[in-house]
């Protein structure tokens, strides 16, 4: 397993609050994932660093079982500005286990993390999808889960 340190930095973007109970995030997400597209979130969101889209989950309630909140969004340098009806939030610096998995897969690797015994610490993990990986024919997404 690869296992980074990682700088805290900002991302600005959409959220829904959701839960993997009954298959919730599997209706939530996707949603969200099309209104980040149909409404051109990502050309909303001011002071973008660079075009990699984040998918983050955060705010969780407990383990992967409960309530958590998903962002879809963009790394910016500040939280000074946030557009209405966004959400900013703080990746916290730490260390992550970084996987990575093809766009199509993205939900059988998040299944296999679930069942594994990674010593996850349930503050904030994340999906980056750079320019590349938000091309279906080219796709590779990174994983980022918090651990111990």
């Amino acid at each position: 397993m690869d296992t980074q340190e990682l700088k805290s930095f900002n991302i600005i973007g959409i959220a829904v609050r959701t839960s993997n109970e009954n298959g919730q995030a599997g209706i939530d997400i996707p949603a969200l994932w099309d209104k980040f597209i149909s409404e051109g979130i990502a050309d909303k969101i001011p002071g973008k660093v660079d075009n990699t889209i984040y998918s983050v989950y955060t705010e969780y309630e407990g383990d992967f079982t409960k309530p958590y909140t998903t962002v879809l969004g963009c790394k910016v340098n500040t939280l000074d500005t946030i557009p209405e009806g966004m959400k900013g939030i703080v990746i916290e610096k730490g260390r992550y286990i970084k996987r990575t998995t093809e766009v199509d897969k993205v939900f059988e690797e998040w299944t296999r993390i679930w069942n594994s015994d990674i010593p996850r610490v349930y503050t904030t993990d994340f999906e980056a999808y750079r320019e590349k990986g938000q091309n279906p024919e080219e796709a590779e997404v990174a994983i980022f889960i918090a651990v111990k």
